[in-house]
């Protein structure tokens, strides 16, 4: 069962993973990005969500900002320290490892996602895919959502709805774009050797269609 759902905002930050201080997005959302706005509206366990494609409706616009950091991260041996005993400091204090960073983020990014779930093993008896697609409708037309949405980080919220049209008209409509390899998902199938998974994503005709791409490792 397939659904269209319209989502924008101010901004958009769909992080390159192979820049490690400065931020740089994506040229366009990621089909991870995209999987986690669908799931933020609806998520059950008895069904699994795909995307399918990506309309991109706005240009692709970047601008720079100045955003505030922090320049440690949460340790866990720490953790292990005070879980067994001993003493340590479990926070991090913003004041003393705050760290602006510049980030080249999408400017009034603007999709439409279409995606598609199908039924898990974990669905229960009364479950079936009629009841879930009259749901995650009713979600959109409603604006209900588990939490708020975002476009890549969450300081950039996402709006969002149904979309009921037949057609979706794009910004690239009489061209294609080849925007390089781009993160598709990661790979959670050993937790201990979780692993990216990477794509070649053409935009064709302003579509970026995930239907048949080749992922590599």
């Amino acid at each position: 069962m397939s659904v269209k759902i319209e989502v924008w905002g101010d901004y958009g930050l769909f992080t390159r993973p192979e820049m490690k201080v400065e931020r740089i997005s994506y040229d366009v959302m990621t089909p991870s990005a995209a999987r986690g706005i669908v799931e933020s509206v609806f998520w059950h366990p008895g069904l699994a969500w795909y995307i399918d494609k990506i309309y991109v409706l706005s240009p692709i616009e970047f601008t720079n900002i100045r955003r505030n950091e922090v320049k440690s991260k949460a340790s866990s041996s720490k953790a292990r320290t005070v879980m067994n005993g001993g003493e340590a400091k479990l926070f991090i204090s913003s004041r003393e490892d705050i760290q602006q960073r510049t980030a080249m983020v999408l400017r009034n990014p603007r999709y439409v996602i279409s995606a598609h779930f199908e039924m898990t093993s974990k669905a229960n008896n009364s479950d079936n895919e009629g009841k879930f697609q009259e749901i995650v409708k009713r979600r959109l037309k409603k604006g209900q959502c588990y939490h708020n949405p975002y476009l890549g980080c969450r300081e950039f919220p996402a709006k969002f709805k149904l979309y009921e049209g037949t057609e979706v008209p794009t910004v690239y409509a009489d061209c294609d774009k080849d925007l390089g390899y781009m993160l598709y998902d990661m790979d959670y199938s050993d937790p201990k050797d979780i692993k990216p998974l990477f794509f070649r994503a053409v935009l064709k005709k302003g579509v970026l269609d995930l239907t048949d791409c080749e992922v590599h490792r």
